[in-house]
């Protein structure tokens, strides 16, 4: 994974940050959320370009220029999804069908552009009252499971219940339980055009999660699974046929 070398962008919000909410946020994570997650990259991605984004940042952080020399993007948010550009969106959602990988975590099952991608409400059950969390691997053969311990035991969590209403997933990788007793796909892939998509539940502003090795270990192989660095970066294009195009 250390030779692998990509361009990879770590966008979050920065709502919670910029409000001091919770008042322990900055004592977790004083570079933010984003600032972990990058941190937590960098150790397994020591040769690539890891930079961050907000939503602050002019175009979100988030150009034509930027883009289009992004492999991968990861995609934290929880209270400003309605805040994201529409324009932005539309322009991940082409780089993502043309090839760009793209990371969404926690409570980015409700971003603009992950529901668009997946085009269902992505609504889950929630309870906030710090449980402990297992995260079980299901599909260890994939390669987004490899080296990790089954269960991660994460001791305290935002509880994400079933029902997700997503589609079916492309692959269930892992599934998380909890102390009250539910269950949640934490953990799975999709594609879409050309584009790799992986969503993975744990991680929340109240708790310092992304600072766990083996939770950072799980967004790196999915940042390797979903990179596709020499994939040409196009939509595929649909025309009609002049009449005539086939004889007998």
């Amino acid at each position: 994974m250390s030779d692998s070398k990509l361009k990879i962008v770590v966008w979050n919000e920065a709502v919670h940050e910029a409000r001091n909410e919770p008042a322990t946020i900055g004592e977790m994570y004083p570079e933010g959320i984003h600032g972990a997650i990058a941190a937590g990259l960098r150790g397994f991605y020591p040769d690539s370009e890891i930079s961050t984004a907000t939503l602050a940042d002019p175009e979100h952080g988030l150009s034509e220029e930027v883009l289009e020399q992004t492999d991968v993007l990861l995609w934290w948010g929880h209270i400003a999804h309605g805040d994201v550009a529409d324009e932005v969106v539309e322009r991940v959602q082409r780089h993502v069908l043309g090839g760009m990988g793209l990371v969404v975590l926690h409570s980015g099952h409700f971003a603009k552009i992950f529901t668009r991608l997946l085009g269902t409400t992505c609504s889950l059950k929630w309870r906030n009252e710090g449980e402990r969390e297992l995260v079980w691997t299901v599909k260890p053969s994939h390669p987004i499971a490899a080296g990790i311990e089954s269960p991660i035991v994460i001791p305290q969590q935002e509880m994400y219940g079933e029902l997700f209403d997503i589609p079916e997933p492309d692959d269930l990788i892992f599934i998380s339980s909890f102390t009250g007793g539910e269950v949640f796909r934490s953990g799975v892939t999709f594609s879409r055009g050309k584009g790799r998509i992986f969503y993975f539940s744990p991680g929340d502003q109240e708790y310092p999660v992304y600072h766990q090795p083996q939770i950072q270990k799980v967004i790196a192989n999915g940042v390797g699974w979903v990179a596709q660095p020499g994939v040409f970066r196009d939509a595929p294009e649909v025309s009609n046929p002049a009449r005539g195009w086939f004889e007998a």
